[in-house]
């Protein structure tokens, strides 16, 4: 079995439409999989329903050492800039349930976010004129690679392509007090 690999989704020195890469080692350079192998989609979320052919192109261009970008010359993008759903489960751990003084839930609670919330891993985040309580968390993200419905728990992490970092920005106001106690426009604001 080979080694994992840390796909990205970037923007070039010279500008351009995201291309899809790979780092050679942790917060190293990248090779430009878009470059090395132009069979492959651009969108990540495409890449990733070709299933092992995409993951066996990707070995690939990284054994051969060609079509390297330095990191420097690199703007990372959100790793999935197109998701079909964002689903999340708030109240996940005992820690936060008592930051919030609430009770920790007997069943998931689950909510889910707006594309247009998704930003790059060190674009800006902006603070809505609407809200006084900006508040965020950092969460692990499971990106799904597999489809499937009703699957029994035994079988769930075959469904589980890789994880990233997501940082879960809320506007706790109107989460908690505005809009009958929704979630979801709290959660959703553009770039959280």
């Amino acid at each position: 079995m080979r080694g994992a690999l840390r796909l990205v989704r970037f923007r070039g020195a010279a500008g351009g439409g995201p291309r899809l890469g790979l780092e050679e080692a942790p917060g190293g350079d990248l090779v430009d999989l878009s470059a090395a192998e132009p069979e492959l989609p651009r969108s990540m979320r495409e890449f990733l329903e070709i299933g092992p052919r995409g993951l066996e192109l990707a070995h690939r261009a990284l054994q051969s050492g060609q079509h390297r970008v330095p990191r420097a010359a690199a703007q990372l993008l959100a790793p999935l800039g197109d998701p079909q759903k964002v689903i999340c489960v708030g109240l996940n751990y005992h820690d936060h349930c008592q930051e919030q003084a609430v009770k920790v839930p007997k069943e998931p609670l689950i909510f889910s976010k707006f594309p247009s919330a998704i930003t790059g891993p060190f674009d800006d985040i902006v603070h809505p004129q609407d809200t006084s309580e900006l508040d965020w968390e950092v969460e692990l993200a499971a990106v799904i690679g597999k489809r499937g419905r009703h699957i029994e728990e035994a079988a769930a992490l075959q469904h589980v392509l890789g994880f990233t970092v997501a940082n879960d920005v809320s506007a706790r106001d109107w989460q908690m007090r505005r809009n009958g106690r929704q979630w979801l426009l709290g959660k959703t604001f553009d770039t959280f």
